[in-house]
């Protein structure tokens, strides 16, 4: 018997298109940012009509591989939550991941964060 029970839920939220190349990053890395308490979102408008971006960093200021990854995890999970309906067409979003406060921090405190940063960044 499985520990967890996978649902076929139509109402799931969507999560966006990955980020995969450095120029990308790069990219994002020159644009707009918006420092939020639980992470840095950095959001740029590629000028197309293609679906949004999102891509995730954390560099090893976050702890070890572990720290790093549960920190990852957090953030996709933030971004399939609030991205699936707030992201814009066109738009790249790299989140990157604080020392000690993207693993602690409450998980809808990191969801307030992101719905904030991106009204900020879209005034």
């Amino acid at each position: 018997m499985a520990a967890f029970r996978m649902d076929n839920n139509p109402h799931q939220c969507k999560m966006p298109v990955i980020i995969r190349k450095r120029a990308d990053f790069l990219a994002a890395a020159r644009a707009r940012r918006q420092p939020m308490p639980g992470f840095l979102l950095q959001a740029r408008d590629r000028g197309d009509d293609g679906p949004a971006r999102v891509g995730f960093t954390c560099s090893k200021k976050i702890g070890n591989a572990v720290t790093r990854n549960r920190a990852k995890r957090r953030l996709r999970e933030v971004a399939r939550h609030i991205l699936a309906s707030t992201a814009r067409r066109g738009w790249d979003y790299v989140l990157i991941g604080r020392p000690e406060t993207t693993v602690s921090r409450e998980f809808a405190s990191l969801c307030d964060d992101l719905t904030r940063a991106l009204r900020k960044v879209h005034k």
